[in-house]
């Protein structure tokens, strides 16, 4: 049986997401993403969303469920897409929009800018996260005054990789640290 995360709030309050078992998968635990979309609570509405390492899908369907407006997942595990796409019909999610490939490549045939974005890329790619984020930046992906959202592990040191960000909040949960950054265009 394939284990389950469960939306947390908003319309698929309690609705259960399937995650398959692949190296490198880790969905976001339920206790931090209480804690992210308390912290997001005020910005979901309406908002245009990128999961930049869909997954599971978790992260970007509770930001949805919250009344998101539109989500863009990227993904590059045939399997992962699979269920992402399984997920999405079952939700009924018009509103995804699932990007096929390596997230450095996707990023490049983005053609929206965002108010959330959500980074965390598998643990064994540290070097992923700044990479991510210096892409969005050069294609202009980020509104001014999003939220970024990272994760990385709690035996990792992880810095904010432009000036142009600055963490709203942080923490720490079993073997995960993860914050808020608000981005500015001009800081």
């Amino acid at each position: 049986m394939k284990s389950q995360v469960r939306i947390i709030g908003g319309e698929w309050r309690g609705r259960r997401l399937a995650v398959i078992d692949a190296a490198g998968l880790r969905p976001t635990p339920d206790r931090v993403r209480e804690t992210l979309f308390n912290w997001l609570a005020r910005d979901c509405g309406n908002a245009v969303v990128l999961d930049c390492c869909a997954g599971s899908g978790a992260l970007g369907l509770e930001a949805l469920s919250r009344g998101a407006q539109h989500l863009v997942a990227l993904e590059r595990h045939p399997r992962a897409l699979d269920n992402l796409r399984a997920q999405a019909e079952r939700l009924g999610g018009s509103a995804i929009e699932i990007i096929a490939g390596d997230v450095r490549e996707s990023i490049a045939r983005l053609a929206l800018q965002f108010d959330i974005v959500f980074i965390d890329p598998p643990y064994d790619q540290p070097r992923l996260r700044t990479e991510i984020l210096r892409r969005l930046e050069a294609r202009q992906c980020l509104r001014d005054g999003a939220r970024v959202y990272f994760e990385w592990p709690r035996d990792e040191e992880f810095a904010l990789p432009s000036e142009r960000l600055q963490w709203l909040k942080r923490k720490s949960a079993g073997q995960v640290k993860y914050g808020i950054a608000e981005w500015r265009v001009s800081r």
